[in-house]
């Protein structure tokens, strides 16, 4: 029986200096793929807005859409833990709008843990939920539903008091009970610096090689992303145009009539098919 990746199992991986591995899928497909490759934590990020259903960004994503993603993606997985964004605005109105939308969406797909962007601003919605039993990761540096305010995709923590003030809203989740925390877009030496002031895990991604672990794009993996490549993305293989010549392949055999080929086609008795020649 396949042992499932759980929180636990996490935590239990840092404190023997295991990294830990985290991908993003959005659909069952990708799923299985995820899952048995043998990453340790699958997350359905709000990202799907822009990499799955087209948006500029992560702001138009709904719950509904989260959840819909989320049961597929759950289907999918034996071993990988699940874990699930909470999409803008969801958290954001009051601690317990917040714990009824996760606990909707936990209770809904049956993923493990719930995600939310911020820090000390959030501390007290992260306890809430915490306190009802659900599992909760922080994420913090360059959050994407604050993209506006941040004037863009942009590096945080370079100058002292961002640094410190990403360093206490990272103390403050701990305290507030997360079971780990996404550095994202912050310089390598900060995400050293509190990954180990931390006892929680830390999940980089363009935080440095020192976080517990790391995550990427299920697409920017593969290589199925075409334009948007961020700095901190490496493509561990080169898919999209593999896929693209496959397609062509199959429309040209269309076209010249070789597909589909005799091995791919049903037969039926010749004398049925003489009757109903002979009826019609």
């Amino acid at each position: 029986m396949t042992t499932k990746v759980t929180v636990r199992t996490i935590a239990q991986m840092k404190n023997r200096g295991e990294k830990i591995t985290m991908a993003t899928a959005y659909d069952f497909a990708a799923a299985r793929v995820v899952d048995e490759a043998g990453i340790d934590t699958i997350l359905v990020g709000d990202s799907l807005g822009m990499v799955v259903l087209g948006y500029e960004n992560t702001l138009p994503v709904t719950i509904e859409d989260m959840i819909h993603h989320g049961k597929a993606v759950v289907r999918g997985t034996k071993r990988a833990m699940v874990i699930i964004d909470m999409p803008f605005l969801t958290y954001q109105v009051s601690p317990e709008e917040a714990l009824r939308n996760a606990g909707r969406i936990i209770q809904e797909t049956g993923a493990t843990a719930v995600k939310l962007e911020g820090g000390v601003e959030i501390a007290d919605t992260v306890k809430k939920i915490v306190g009802a039993g659900i599992p909760v990761f922080g994420h913090i540096g360059l959050t994407p539903q604050a993209v506006g305010q941040m004037g863009g995709f942009v590096v945080q923590g370079r100058d002292e008091k961002v640094a410190a003030q990403l360093v206490e809203d990272a103390l403050a989740l701990q305290e507030a009970g997360a079971c780990a925390v996404v550095l994202e877009g912050i310089p390598w030496q900060l995400g050293k610096f509190i990954t180990e002031k931390l006892a929680l895990p830390t999940i980089g991604i363009g935080a440095g090689v020192h976080c517990d672990g790391q995550v990427l794009v299920y697409h920017d993996i593969l290589g199925l992303q075409t334009d948007l490549r961020p700095k901190f993305v490496k493509s561990f293989g080169q898919f999209y145009q593999l896929m693209v010549e496959a397609m062509r392949n199959y429309a040209a055999e269309v076209k010249a009539a070789t597909f589909p080929a005799p091995e791919h086609t049903f037969t039926m008795d010749e004398t049925i098919m003489a009757k109903i020649q002979e009826k019609y």
